[in-house]
């Protein structure tokens, strides 16, 4: 894998966060999870997750798997409300570790050659 070609992303690891005593409506049970690695999402065997949670967090993942500036609001808040007004969950988004991907193995389109001299 050349240099000039590698970027870097997050892992994610995204958790669903229930506070104590409240009635939680999407089905989550605090502490379920699941992982971003790249562009694969794993759920651990035999966990759920809802598709309107799921909905509701998806746009935000790429972004957050990338590096952004500390002052960046992307950087410091890390905890989404449930999709549902009337729940009390809220999902929270966790920065594990950087992964190391290759332009040329994650895509067919090729790097302009002026970023190749680079």
């Amino acid at each position: 894998m050349a240099d000039k070609d590698t970027f870097q992303l997050y892992d994610l690891r995204v958790e669903v966060v229930c506070p104590s005593g409240q009635r939680i409506l999407c089905g989550a049970k605090d502490g379920e999870h699941f992982t971003l690695e790249g562009e694969m999402l794993y759920l651990p065997p035999g966990q759920g997750f809802s598709i309107y949670s799921l909905g509701a967090i998806l746009p935000l993942l790429a972004a957050k798997q990338r590096p952004t500036h500390a002052n960046d609001w992307m950087t410091t808040d890390a905890e989404i409300a449930c999709p549902d007004p009337n729940c009390k969950s809220r999902l929270r988004i966790v920065r594990t570790g950087l992964r190391t991907f290759s332009h040329a193995e994650v895509t067919a389109v090729p790097l302009p050659e002026e970023l190749e001299k680079v």
